[in-house]
């Protein structure tokens, strides 16, 4: 008798325990609000050797996508779901990529290695020095500075260049300013700790040599690439109620996790 009530009290217990240790060792949410040094962000970790990150620009009937909800649709009408996006670099007006843009291994737009002809007038952010490229492959993911992808040979899945780059083998951009009052909301991408491929979009406003920092310090990336900012810096995310409108009438390419 007492043996059957060790019994069932051991299994008793096991089922209370149970629901913790599954909820303990559940996956992560891929996208999670944090904070670093007093500024708010959403943080978003992708492991390209198992998650199926995209890029996105055209529709099957060849107009750009511009808006997410469009983009989840399509998804959607797959049989599969969009779990977070974010526009993938800057764009032309015609919601055309501004540099190179690779989408399942095919050259969709070359790269854009022309210098800034303005005169008189600030430097756009995609011609600061040094841009890069921020690429996918069958087995890795890598952030180059653009005229050093173009002669590596390189053959990419995806890629998408911007600029400029925020953190070049482990160190700052030496253009980059501490105190800058250049402040904006922000949106990046870092190729960090064991490959893995972390997003940032800011809740606040910040000048570029804070949010590299984020990418540095915190998020521990060797390499790291602004994507836009201000009104282009858009976000997608069911589980965190987000789907950013833009009053550009909409967004270029986009990236896109799918499950």
């Amino acid at each position: 008798m007492r043996a059957i009530v060790r019994k069932l009290l051991f299994l008793w217990a096991g089922l209370l325990v149970s629901p913790i240790f599954h909820s303990a060792n559940a996956a992560a949410p891929a996208c999670q609000e944090k904070s670093f040094e007093g500024n708010r962000y959403v943080l978003c970790t992708v492991d390209p050797q198992k998650d199926d990150l995209r890029l996105f620009w055209k529709n099957s009937d060849g107009e750009p996508f511009r808006r997410f909800p469009r983009l989840a649709r399509t998804i959607a009408d797959s049989g599969k779901s969009l779990v977070f996006a974010l526009n993938a670099g800057m764009y032309h007006t015609d919601f055309s990529p501004l540099g190179l843009y690779v989408e399942d291994g095919e050259e969709l737009q070359p790269a854009n290695i022309a210098p800034y002809s303005g005169k008189d007038r600030p430097v756009p952010n995609f011609y600061k020095n040094p841009n890069g490229v921020f690429y996918v492959d069958k087995e890795k993911a890598g952030i180059v500075a653009t005229k050093n992808f173009l002669k590596s040979g390189i053959k990419p899945l995806y890629a998408t260049q911007s600029g400029p780059m925020l953190v070049i083998d482990n160190k700052l951009n030496p253009i980059l300013i501490k105190g800058s009052k250049e402040r904006t909301r922000r949106s990046g991408v870092g190729v960090c700790t064991e490959g893995k491929i972390s997003f940032a979009i800011s809740t606040d406003n910040m000048n570029f040599y804070d949010f590299a920092r984020l990418f540095k310090d915190e998020l521990r990336c060797p390499n790291a690439l602004f994507l836009d900012g201000g009104g282009g810096a858009g976000f997608y995310s069911p589980d965190l109620k987000r789907s950013d409108f833009s009053w550009h009438g909409g967004y270029g390419p986009f990236f896109g996790l799918i499950k």
